[in-house]
């Protein structure tokens, strides 16, 4: 959806004055269950162009059904047709969906004492670290399930029930292995033991904890890089794996039993889960379009602030991993999906032997004997200002850095 655009595709622009009040109210709106309802989480992203403000909406497809001020419009060409009091295309409408997506999978004997109330706590205290008015904090347990799109009306029996995605978010461990026995995620180290493994973490819990666990496991195997993006310190294998763990979890063919995996190794990380692919091959990240594989599950996550707008962590990913390892990732698409990220360990360590050496203070030349490099140029462009820019080294002179006597120093080794 564009706002500030006519007809014909020209760029009329939206005046400065009343862009903030109309992304307001159109947040509001889609977070209003009396306007919307499932509600629907959006992100309106402002762009210039030539001095002409437009506002661009990009809405994925639903796994749900949607209400529009109590009314239901399905789409017919260019039309938008009201089939509310029509039962037969509601209904028709509601099975399409839920045969399309997995996640809407109803089990009407699945009971609210089935769900784990410490998860249920959790996702409360996420949601309203994201907003401080989040309407989940209000709610009691089933309407913050109807709310999230985990407890639906099946139109062809008129049962209600948790979602399959209401059992996987917030189950019991015993609830999710009956209603998915082959569901799991393997968490898997192999730099030593290329045959079978030198760590493992077998994950059966929800995609909650198993984010956490996944996270943990990372942290655990890979070293951090910081580095400055507009004067904040971030870490770079946390602004990758958020985003490579969140696909993993979220974008996967739930009713295909091949199992989700995390593999560490020597010079790579890499990702695979069973998919219903829109495509085969190698993703371009400059030129796709994302498709939501579990859009209720995706917006439970962009709830609590584990994700953001859908297609934004293929581009995040290869974004930060080119700083981070200098290298590109791939994503392969097909039956079964594969995020690939390289990492450059060798030289990790080459990094870590200069910062061990510059605890004492040691002057630019000091540092290239150090690391056997003639090419002054290259040192200073590909090794001592990413470092600086990172954090990693500072200037004992800041306020003169091209000082001759500038020296540079790490106070601490991460």
């Amino acid at each position: 959806m564009f706002l500030g655009a006519n007809d014909d595709g020209e760029v009329i622009g939206i005046d400065k004055e009343a862009v903030p009040k109309i992304k307001k109210d159109f947040i509001t709106s889609m977070n209003n269950p009396q306007k919307i309802s499932p509600t629907f989480y959006l992100t309106v992203e402002e762009v210039d162009i030539n001095n002409k403000i437009l506002l661009y909406i990009y809405i994925p497809e639903s796994s749900q059904v949607h209400r529009c001020n109590g009314r239901i419009d399905d789409r017919n060409e260019d039309g938008d047709i009201d089939i509310t009091d029509n039962t037969n295309l509601v209904a028709a409408l509601y099975m399409r969906k839920q045969g399309s997506y997995t996640e809407n999978r109803i089990y009407p004997f699945a009971n609210l004492s089935d769900l784990r109330k410490d998860v249920l706590i959790k996702v409360r205290k996420l949601s309203t670290n994201q907003r401080a008015n989040h309407p989940w904090q209000s709610m009691d347990d089933m309407e913050l399930l109807k709310s999230a799109g985990l407890y639906l009306r099946d139109l062809q029996n008129g049962k209600d029930g948790i979602t399959l995605a209401g059992i996987l978010l917030l189950g019991s461990d015993e609830l999710i292995l009956s209603a998915l026995p082959h569901y799991k995620t393997d968490a898997v180290l192999r730099r030593e033991n290329l045959d079978r493994y030198d760590d493992r973490d077998d994950i059966r819990t929800n995609p909650i904890d198993s984010y956490e666990r996944l996270m943990q496991f990372i942290a655990k195997h890979l070293d951090d890089k910081f580095y400055l993006e507009k004067d904040q310190r971030i870490s770079l294998r946390y602004k990758i794996f958020r985003e490579v763990v969140s696909n993993l979890l979220i974008h996967r063919e739930f009713s295909n039993p091949y199992p989700a995996k995390l593999v560490i190794e020597r010079d790579r990380a890499f990702t695979e889960n069973s998919n219903k692919p829109h495509g085969n091959g190698i993703i371009d990240p400059s030129n796709f379009s994302p498709y939501p594989k579990n859009p209720t599950i995706a917006k439970f996550f962009k709830e609590i602030g584990w994700v953001e707008e859908l297609g934004s962590g293929v581009r995040n990913i290869y974004k930060y991993n080119k700083i981070y390892a200098g290298a590109e990732p791939t994503f392969v698409e097909g039956d079964v999906f594969k995020t690939i990220i390289p990492l450059n360990t060798q030289a990790d360590e080459e990094i870590n032997r200069l910062l061990r050496f510059c605890k004492t203070p040691r002057k630019r030349n000091e540092m290239q004997e150090f690391m056997k490099l003639a090419n002054r140029e290259y040192f200073r462009k590909n090794i001592l200002n990413p470092l600086i820019k990172g954090g990693l080294l500072k200037l004992s002179i800041p306020e003169k850095p091209t000082s001759p006597n500038q020296k540079y120093y790490c106070d601490k080794i991460l």
